[in-house]
């Protein structure tokens, strides 16, 4: 198991932020084991605390803003993709105003901090989320899709695509997370030059300047124009650079708007608050679009935890089917009737009950001297409760059988053996269709998870 981890030591930043044009002094603290990633604004009475997560979102329109009890943190993106790129899972973030600072537009001098200040292992485990299957959001009017898929590790790949003749179609990639802080990290924002002074009269990018974005023109401007933006934003005048950008900007990477984008994602995917383990595919990302997903997938890891809650054994309710009903719908007989009881039964979700004990006949050969439930058989027993639930919903079961056609992504967790209790839960995961049924199924003991699958069973006529 991995354990969590903090900075060693505070750091502090001083800069200007982006869109207030204020200036913003914040401090990162080490903070406690499983406390998360936290915000507080120390310049308003009880310093309120904000965490950083993705139910918190207010707006997303230029940054990715929280927002609780009225008390907001801005720009937050760039801070968060550095702290979760240099594998850090708790701090407290302390700033006196309404948006972290700029700095150079990019997470480069939050990783050169920490870099420097060290990270401290803490005793806490650290928590996974392992993607199992696609999740995938799409807005196809504004040509958008992000998706995370199963993977072993976890890799996020961006391709970006503004009709500009300057950037053109753009492909970044992050294979391994210890990439990030070279690779990843110096990639500055950019915004288009036509959109700057909108901007402006929208109140927002105040602390804008060449220092801390890339300025991209797409089209031909005259030195006027550029003279007058400049003014505009009370900034030096600059010149044009033959490819697009503006003068005394240097690309770093040949793709680094691809690059922030990329770094954004990961900035604002942390809001999620479990590390994931699978593949993020985006095309045309942004702050929207981010956090719109990882609303998605955090509503998908609820959903899949709440199925790892163990249902509650109350030994003095009645069962809905006790052993001998359930031989009026099975046709398994000792040795291999693996269902004791059933404790509760919907269309879509059935509960069931093993209680496993020294008599049962494979413990003679597995093992002599380790008795351990062979795993096959656990997995039989779920069989059995999901072949309960499937022909709970036909008339008249007793003219029917189940076969199971396929057994997917099965795994255990621990061992079981004599005088534990399996629970077992299983939910269908499509209506059934043409005597074709899709079942997700857990097996608990003690309230833990012990054995796992996915199951695909067919309705058939006894002949």
């Amino acid at each position: 198991m991995t354990k969590q981890k903090t900075i060693a030591k505070p750091i502090s930043f001083s800069g200007m932020g982006l869109h207030a044009g204020l200036k913003v002094n914040a401090s990162i603290y080490p903070g406690e084991n499983n406390s998360g990633i936290v915000f507080q604004r120390i310049d308003l009475d009880d310093q309120p605390i904000v965490k950083a997560q993705v139910e918190l979102v207010s707006d997303t329109s230029r940054s990715t803003v929280l927002e609780k009890n009225g008390v907001k943190i801005s720009t937050i993106e760039h801070v968060l993709a550095a702290l979760s790129g240099m594998d850090i899972d708790n701090v407290l973030i302390k700033l006196d105003g309404p948006e972290m600072p700029i700095l150079d537009g990019s997470a480069g001098p939050y990783v050169d901090a920490i870099q420097k200040a060290g990270l401290l292992e803490q005793s806490a485990e650290r928590e996974y989320f392992e993607i199992k299957e696609p999740i995938v959001f799409k807005n196809e009017e504004n040509g958008i899709e992000i998706m995370a898929l199963p993977s072993d590790g976890f890799s996020v790949s961006v391709m970006i695509d503004y009709n500009s003749v300057v950037i053109g179609n753009q492909f970044a990639s992050l294979n391994n997370m210890e990439e990030f802080a070279g690779e990843i990290a110096p990639s500055r924002t950019f915004v288009f030059f036509r959109e700057l002074e909108l901007l402006w009269k929208n109140n927002l990018i105040k602390g804008g300047s060449l220092d801390n974005a890339i300025v991209v023109l797409d089209r031909e401007v005259s030195q006027e124009e550029l003279d007058r933006i400049a003014d505009l934003f009370n900034k030096p005048r600059v010149q044009v650079r033959p490819q697009g950008i503006l003068s005394n900007t240097k690309l770093q990477f040949s793709n680094e708007p691809a690059r922030h984008k990329l770094l954004d994602l990961i900035g604002d995917m942390t809001l999620i608050g479990t590390r994931l383990k699978g593949k993020i595919i985006a095309t045309r990302p942004g702050h929207w679009a981010n956090v719109t997903f990882a609303k998605q997938v955090k509503d998908y890891i609820k959903k899949q935890n709440s199925q790892n809650i163990a249902p509650v054994l109350d030994p003095a309710k009645p069962p809905v089917l006790d052993i001998n009903d359930i031989m009026g719908l099975l046709p398994h007989r000792s040795p291999f009737l693996m269902i004791d009881r059933i404790l509760e039964m919907s269309d879509t979700t059935i509960i069931g009950q093993k209680n496993v004990t020294m008599n049962e006949p494979f413990f003679v050969g597995h093992f002599p001297q380790e008795p351990v439930m062979p795993g096959v058989m656990i997995v039989e027993a779920l069989a059995q409760c999901g072949g309960i639930l499937v022909l709970g919903g036909v008339e008249d079961p007793k003219q029917y059988s189940t076969y199971f056609l396929k057994i997917d992504n099965v795994k255990f967790k621990k061992k079981v053996v004599p005088g534990d209790t399996i629970i077992f839960k299983l939910e269908l995961v499509d209506p059934i269709r043409r005597g074709i049924a899709k079942m997700k199924g857990k097996a608990f003991v003690a309230g833990q998870v012990v054995a796992e699958g996915e199951m695909m069973a067919q309705i058939v006529l006894n002949k």
